[in-house]
């Protein structure tokens, strides 16, 4: 069986890529942002590969053009924002219903994008986010020191992340922390002035490669992830599997074993973040419930065995 893997999102493609079986030949069709690398050029290279499966990730032009070239069986594979915002807007609303009648099995990121996809496509399945147990794993928490580092790890984008409203929870408390975050996202300006004005020293640090932000999560005695739309991202799964505590607001009607709460307002946001930082018995037990659940749910060998099993059935349709 050969798997061409096309594009990518938060690494997904390329970590379960690592876990598939050896004996698996295996494509991956990666582009920039570059007109040329998302357009021609992204059409010329879906035309020559081939494979048994096309795994597809995202919902816009890279599955429109597979779909279009009878690229089959056809795997999309959702990741949020296709499905929560794109499919709803006139310019890629029609792309992204397209893509979901036309793919021969859909799979999202997010438990909370399931119904909207399943309205499409009756295929559609959850599967979760993954994570590469070798590059992410608990390491000793840092020795005590007088302040306490935290890692605002998303990027900033207020409506979709909501780091404005961490920046506002950690306000209260900043004579006891360090923070560091990336100055990144399409609202880190604003991040940068907001701090200011909250009187916040923040060491904005430059974007690292995925494969070196375990030293990031290591490097903090607690991570903060998203306060916005309440789906699981990537940065917070990634640091539990590090063994670093972690304060990222879910839903708890996606995410009931979860053990991270839906936060509700800034003020909860703080007393959590405060407890984590001085309770150590409270800290341990939540790094505990962490790591039980991301590996048992996210663990990218445990997942890749899932999407073999996936491929299999699909090719056995046929």
């Amino acid at each position: 069986m050969k798997v061409v893997m096309i594009n990518d999102c938060a690494f997904v493609g390329e970590t379960l890529l690592k876990y598939l079986p050896n004996d698996l030949e295996k494509q991956h069709i990666k582009r920039t942002r570059k007109f040329f690398d998302k357009t021609f050029g992204l059409a010329y290279n879906i035309l020559k590969a081939k494979g048994d499966i096309y795994h597809v990730h995202y919902l816009l032009q890279d599955c429109y053009i597979a779909a279009k070239l009878r690229k089959k069986p056809l795997i999309g594979h959702a990741h949020g924002s296709d499905l929560r915002q794109q499919i709803n807007s006139k310019k890629w609303g029609w792309l992204v219903k397209y893509n979901l009648k036309s793919c021969d099995k859909i799979l999202v990121a997010q438990p909370s994008i399931l119904d909207i996809a399943k309205t499409f496509n009756e295929t559609a399945e959850y599967f979760p986010i993954p994570f590469d147990p070798e590059i992410f794993h608990p390491k000793s928490m840092l020795k005590d020191s007088k302040k306490k580092i935290v890692f605002l790890a998303s990027s900033h984008n207020f409506e979709i992340k909501g780091t404005d409203k961490f920046l506002k929870a950690l306000a209260p408390i900043s004579n006891l922390i360090e923070i560091k975050s990336i100055c990144y996202g399409k609202d880190y300006e604003k991040a940068k002035h907001l701090a200011k004005e909250l009187g916040l020293k923040v060491n904005f640090i430059n974007k690292v490669p995925h494969k070196d932000m375990n030293k990031l999560y290591w490097g903090s005695d607690l991570v903060l992830g998203s306060f916005g739309v309440r789906q699981l991202d990537t940065v917070a799964i990634e640091a539990m599997a590090c063994g670093r505590p972690v304060v990222h607001s879910v839903s708890k009607k996606y995410f009931p074993k979860c053990p991270l709460e839906e936060l509700e307002s800034i003020e909860d946001a703080t007393k959590i973040i405060l407890k984590l930082l001085t309770d150590e018995s409270e800290k341990e037990k939540r790094v505990k419930a962490q790591l039980l659940y991301v590996n048992s749910e996210h663990s990218a060998p445990f997942l890749a065995k899932r999407l073999i099993m996936i491929y299999n059935q699909l090719l056995a349709k046929l």
